[in-house]
């Protein structure tokens, strides 16, 4: 087997390999690989097996540093890699893939989407995933991170498993799961920082680079000795494509991803995908983060956008947010009124160019609603990051009434935007998502509840529910309760999702994206909004009155209440509900 690693920084490079488990205890084989161009060191090693352990010496000098291609950490970051056989029997030869077009996600942890937080565990829920209607299942990141539990955005070996979840043969499982069941596979992946313990990506080669984001050092995308780095991202995304056979990426905070180079990674890495999608013979999507508001990230690179397919929408989640809870602090605070709402259901962003009182300045750019398909944003109600981010974690049911819960189901589901629900969201689970680590090191692991705390208490959240990210507590505690699903109220929550998802299904008219064909009409005093879809009408009543809304229909389609119904005139709406009349 061919031995290779990129370790420009090393004079000399060597492979120490052992038998399973037996790292350091005598009998290992010892390997110096020859160097080659550009920092690359590699040798034809006939003791490299699949299933046997190893790592790299640089300059013969401990510790043992961990394969920064590994594809499994039997032992953890820190310990050696495993060599892994990448073929596989897959069984989803038939699988032709999703677009997004009509599509609807479904993000998850893995680790706590069951009791047991493993692939194979999720896969026994895939099924109740098909009942509900979705079609993508979106998986927070997986690869190897410090620690048995974490969100997974703090990972470092970005081309390993983690072995609690599974490992890479767990993974290609679920993926394979899916397929099966005619559910495409979405993975978060994060390109913009590494985590804090165990990167030892820096002791081979210039991984970073001068700089800080919000989550860490900077990732070298520009600088000298780049172009590897670069082809390190460009690589695991084609990785995960083609090995694992996933359908999306999803990637994280791509405003993070700071790049001077004469073309972006963003554009290079959909270039890449796109020509591996034509390879494969299914589509291939990308995803983004991004905080920018800048519909440069989907405009085509023909155009001098980033190509890429897809992008959050956080101020879709804002006004929906805002105007079912009430919540004016942090990021909040410009949002909450019908007005904002009717803006983003037909121009996506509410900062186009205006100014956010939040920032403190200007923001966004707007999105020709003409030329750009409204299912390239991804909108939510809930998500990892807007639950996950809040001192408590706590849920959009313990903030607002099962009323509203209902309502903003319904303007999210039959919203022009590519729709995603958060773990759970579909029952109005009772758990809270709060943030949970499992740092080893102690101080590491005291920083890190400390800079919560302060983050919290700067945004204006209510600290004094908050849970200390490492107690267990608040890993285990965040772990679905399935049986739930069943009792009054959560049930009937399930039953009117399934409803929303099926009718969405049934009318093109929802799911035709056109933002310039959506109409929103709306009275701040009276608290009602009519959303017009085609031959579809929306009316919701967010007020604590009952109200009859003027407007022509002929048949009640769907109901969030049982005393909804179409009058002489309009439609009468019990105060907190919605309809969708035709």
């Amino acid at each position: 087997m061919i031995v290779e690693v990129w370790a420009p920084r090393a004079e000399r490079v060597s492979v120490r390999i052992s038998e399973p488990g037996r790292m350091g205890e005598g009998g290992e084989w010892t390997v110096p690989l020859d160097p080659r161009e550009d920092g690359w060191y590699a040798a034809d090693v006939p003791e490299a097996r699949p299933g046997r352990d190893y790592g790299f010496l640089l300059n013969d000098a401990e510790p043992l540093l961990p394969d920064p291609r590994s594809r499994r950490q039997p032992f953890g970051v820190h310990g050696p890699s495993r060599f892994y056989d990448t073929a596989w029997d897959w069984m989803d030869a038939g699988w032709e893939g999703k677009g997004l077009p009509g599509s609807v996600l479904y993000e998850l942890h893995v680790g706590t989407f069951t009791s047991e937080g493993t692939f194979a565990a999720a896969i026994e829920k895939l099924d109740t995933l098909v009942e509900l209607g979705v079609s993508h299942v979106e998986l927070l990141p997986v690869n190897d991170f410090n620690g048995e539990w974490n969100w997974g955005y703090d990972g470092v070996l970005w081309y390993a498993v983690h072995e609690a979840y599974g490992g890479p043969d767990g993974l290609k499982r679920f993926v394979d799961a899916c397929h099966a069941r005619g559910l495409a596979a979405t993975l978060d992946v994060v390109y913009n920082h590494l985590g804090p313990s165990g990167n030892y990506l820096p002791e081979f080669g210039p991984y970073l680079k001068s700089g800080h984001s919000t989550w860490g050092d900077l990732i070298n995308l520009d600088g000298p000795s780049s172009g590897p780095v670069r082809e390190y991202i460009l690589q695991n995304a084609a990785m995960w494509f083609s090995e694992f056979h996933f359908d999306a990426l999803r990637l994280d905070a791509v405003h993070a991803l700071h790049d001077d180079s004469k073309q972006h990674i963003l554009s290079e890495l959909s270039e890449r995908v796109e020509l591996l999608s034509e390879t494969l013979g299914r589509p291939l999507l990308l995803i983004a983060e991004s905080d920018l508001n800048d519909p440069v990230i989907i405009t085509p690179r023909a155009d001098g956008g980033f190509g890429l397919d897809a992008q959050w929408d956080d101020d879709v989640h804002h006004a929906l947010h805002a105007l079912l809870t009430g919540e004016r602090q942090a990021y909040y605070v410009d949002f909450g009124s019908l007005s904002v709402l009717a803006k983003v259901l037909t121009s996506a962003f509410l900062h186009d160019g205006t100014f956010s009182t939040f920032r403190g300045r200007t923001h966004g750019k707007p999105v020709d609603r003409r030329s750009i398909r409204g299912y390239r944003f991804v909108a939510f109600l809930q998500n990892h990051d807007q639950v996950g981010n809040r001192a408590a974690g706590d849920r959009l049911s313990e903030l607002t009434t099962p009323g509203l819960l209902k309502v903003g189901a319904v303007l999210l589901l039959t919203s022009p935007f590519t729709p995603m629900l958060w773990m759970g969201e579909e029952w109005a689970a009772s758990t809270r998502w709060p943030y949970f680590t499992s740092h080893p090191e102690p101080e590491l692991a005291r920083a890190t509840g400390r800079g919560r705390l302060a983050e919290f208490s700067r945004y204006g959240w209510n600290t004094s529910e908050m849970i200390d990210p490492q107690d267990p507590d608040a890993f285990f505690g965040a772990k679905l309760r399935w049986d739930e699903r069943s009792e009054a109220g959560h049930r009937e929550m399930l039953s009117f999702y399934r409803e929303l998802l099926a009718l969405r299904r049934s009318h093109s008219d929802l799911t035709d994206g056109h933002l310039d064909r959506v109409e929103v009409e709306f009275d701040e005093v009276q608290r009602w909004l009519i959303v017009r879809r085609g031959a579809l009408v929306v009316i919701a009543n967010v007020g604590e009155e009952d109200r009859v809304v003027s407007a022509a229909c002929t048949e009640l389609l769907l109901a969030s209440d049982p005393g909804c119904a179409i009058v002489d005139g309009g439609v009468h709406l019990p105060a907190q509900s919605a309809v969708v009349v035709r």
